[in-house]
């Protein structure tokens, strides 16, 4: 479905599709889209475009977001749920046959990448895995399908794909880092902060140098594991909807612009199963070297 060409222009199109549905608290005197000024104490509201969710600063949530994530949270739960409950001995056929593969394939991962023992890593890969897959894949879906439908029931802005939301993927990759620190600090011990002190070069001398540098290298994997995924997600979301875009221009597009949707959403295929594949294997990854003791 093409842009509304009578009543936005192309940039606005973009922009709209690239606004979360937002929710927080504007600051007093700020001036809204409707010319009204927020009142003294600032006001809890919907924001009503670009500028309006960049007021609100942290004081906000983005409720798209978090409504399609925990949804397809749920939903794989559910799934997974009901193909444990009807799994069987005998031969498995269908939907059964498909999630035993995706479980035996995250199990061959991990036992390939963890080095370490712990019950927690095999669950947290699938989950990660399967949850990061889902959210990719609503990239699939045609960008005007669901916001022009719910924009008929009322609901101005809506982005469907939770990976192009540097929350969503930020706040991943810090629950990622939590849990790095967690065993980092309950296997090594005070040997962590040996690790921390003591590395790359062992002398007393070099300890201001030696934590610098490891403290960087630290911080960076959370900033690399969630901008990894955004900045993939985001720019094949962009591409969706520039060639979406084109079917506003005239009817002479519409053939080749159709054309490159499905080429894009053909290659996209291997992005967004690719991605969710790095972002389980970095986690396996950072867990392992958080249970190596040297």
């Amino acid at each position: 479905m093409a842009a509304n060409g009578e009543s936005q222009t192309v940039s606005e199109y973009i922009v709209h599709h690239l606004t979360n549905l937002t929710y927080g608290k504007l600051p007093a005197g700020f001036e809204r889209y409707d010319g009204s000024v927020v009142p003294e104490g600032g006001q809890w509201t919907m924001a009503h475009g670009a500028a309006e969710s960049a007021a609100m600063g942290f004081n906000a949530i983005h409720v798209d977001s978090m409504i399609w994530s925990i949804a397809l949270g749920l939903i794989f739960c559910w799934l997974f749920r009901r193909v444990a409950v009807q799994a069987t001995s005998g031969v498995p056929s269908g939907l059964i046959n498909f999630v035993e593969m995706v479980v035996e394939f995250v199990d061959g991962t991990v036992k390939d990448t963890f080095h370490g023992k712990n019950p927690l890593i095999a669950p947290l890969a699938l989950t990660i895995f399967v949850w990061v897959f889902l959210m990719n894949l609503m990239d699939l879906i045609p960008v005007d399908l669901i916001p022009h439908s719910l924009m008929l029931a009322g609901v101005e802005y809506q982005k469907i794909v939770p990976s192009t939301d540097p929350n969503i993927t930020m706040g991943m990759a810090i629950g990622v880092f939590v849990l790095m620190l967690f065993y980092s600090i309950k296997v090594k011990g005070f040997g962590f902060v040996k690790e921390l002190t003591l590395n790359p070069f062992n002398h007393p001398v070099f300890i201001p140098v030696n934590l610098f540098m490891e403290v960087v290298g630290l911080l960076a994997k959370p900033f690399s594991l969630g901008l990894r995924l955004f900045g993939n997600m985001y720019a094949g979301e962009m591409i969706f909807i520039l060639i979406a875009a084109l079917f506003s221009v005239g009817v002479f597009w519409m053939l080749p612009a159709a054309l490159l949707q499905i080429g894009w959403a053909i290659f996209h295929i291997l992005v967004i199963t690719l991605q969710a594949f790095i972002f389980m294997v970095l986690t396996i990854v950072y867990l392992s070297m958080a249970h190596e003791d040297h």
